[in-house]
């Protein structure tokens, strides 16, 4: 029955998650708190009058005009779907079956699931052992020559590092230079990430991605958009499928754009909670914890699998990434609400793996 699918498909692993049922939640990057009451009661009442038999926009035309009033943005610029995964496997369809893709490693699972799909011709370079960018090992393969699809994420995941604008406008330069699309996915910039916007225009072959799954606490929605130029908004729009974006997501968006006043209070919380842990972490006596620009940090445990375990005995869940390039032994903790950070704590002091 499955002769008919492609060889790349079949070899291309699932993505890899596993649901279990605990107190404390510090294992998806979740803004810990939902979205505010007062707005959801908006969002119900709006939806009464929404047509329920009736299709969507084809293209969410109204939602990129109010996309594009929040980030100042021309509308004919932004690219919406639902959840910035679907966004990153069109933008890897664009680059074409078979195309170059680049980025680090490690990085964003998404990326190499996506180009594994279309038997895309990916190089991964390795990040430098502070995690930090490999700028020249990178320009080395852009001068490769594309075309081909560059990744970079602004702050990195899954390490949280913050790269200086400086290399990231080195890498821009001389992947324009030599034909290859810029993607810089800006999932986390809010908890303090650099905007890239002015990219997009500075050097044309560039497209920033971003969530309202993160700091605006809609992952369950699912909405991601781009903001590029009108010409490669238009062709990144005709790989994306026709009235995906449902008229209820459109909804809560536009109610959220028209009461943004909760995200940074909830991202500056997050920031504050994020140094706490970090701060209180390391006077742990075997784990080692690195800093981050994210609503995330890793540690490195000398037993991942032990300190994981440990932390779903007291009731809290954090994600493994020890079978990560560079990542032995290292778990991510995802912020949470004071309380639920606390719990995590007081956990963490008490797990010494060895």
């Amino acid at each position: 029955m499955t002769q008919s699918i492609r060889k790349a498909v079949k070899d291309t692993p699932a993505y890899p998650f596993q649901a279990i049922d605990v107190p404390v939640k510090l294992d998806q990057n979740e803004n810990p708190y939902d979205f505010p009451l007062e707005l959801k009661k908006m969002v119900a009442e709006r939806m009464l009058s929404l047509p329920f038999n009736r299709y969507p926009d084809l293209h969410a035309d109204r939602l990129k005009v109010a996309i594009g009033n929040f980030e100042n943005w021309n509308p004919e610029g932004v690219v919406v779907t639902p959840g910035s995964n679907v966004l990153l496997h069109q933008l890897t369809s664009l680059a074409g079956l078979r195309q170059k893709v680049l980025t680090v490693k490690p990085t964003f699972a998404v990326y190499t699931l996506e180009a594994s799909i279309l038997e895309s011709d990916l190089t991964l370079v390795p990040l430098n052992p502070d995690f930090s960018l490999p700028v020249e090992a990178l320009k080395a393969e852009l001068q490769k020559g594309g075309p081909g699809l560059f990744y970079i994420t602004e702050p990195h995941a899954p390490t949280g590092k913050l790269d200086s604008v400086e290399e990231v406008e080195a890498l821009l330069e001389v992947a324009k230079e030599h034909g290859w699309l810029s993607v810089i996915d800006e999932a986390y910039y809010q908890f303090g990430g650099n905007d890239f916007r002015y990219a997009v225009e500075k050097y044309g072959n560039v497209i920033i991605t971003r969530t309202f799954s993160k700091a605006w606490g809609l992952a369950g929605l699912r909405l991601g958009y781009a903001l590029t130029t009108v010409e490669l908004a238009t062709e990144l729009q005709k790989v994306i499928s026709a009235f995906n974006v449902n008229a209820l997501t459109t909804l809560a968006v536009e109610v959220a754009l028209e009461n943004p006043g909760y995200v940074q209070k909830i991202a500056d919380e997050q920031c504050s909670e994020r140094d706490r842990m970090i701060e209180a972490l390391q006077k742990h006596p075997t784990w080692k914890v690195y800093p981050s620009s994210t609503n995330f940090f890793l540690i490195r445990t000398p037993n991942a699998s032990e300190a994981y375990q440990g932390l779903i005995d007291h009731g809290v869940l954090v994600r493994r990434q020890d079978s990560g390039f560079m990542l032995e032994g290292v778990l991510r903790v995802s912020v949470g609400k004071p309380e639920e950070n606390d719990r995590f704590l007081e956990a963490a002091m008490q797990i010494q793996t060895s």
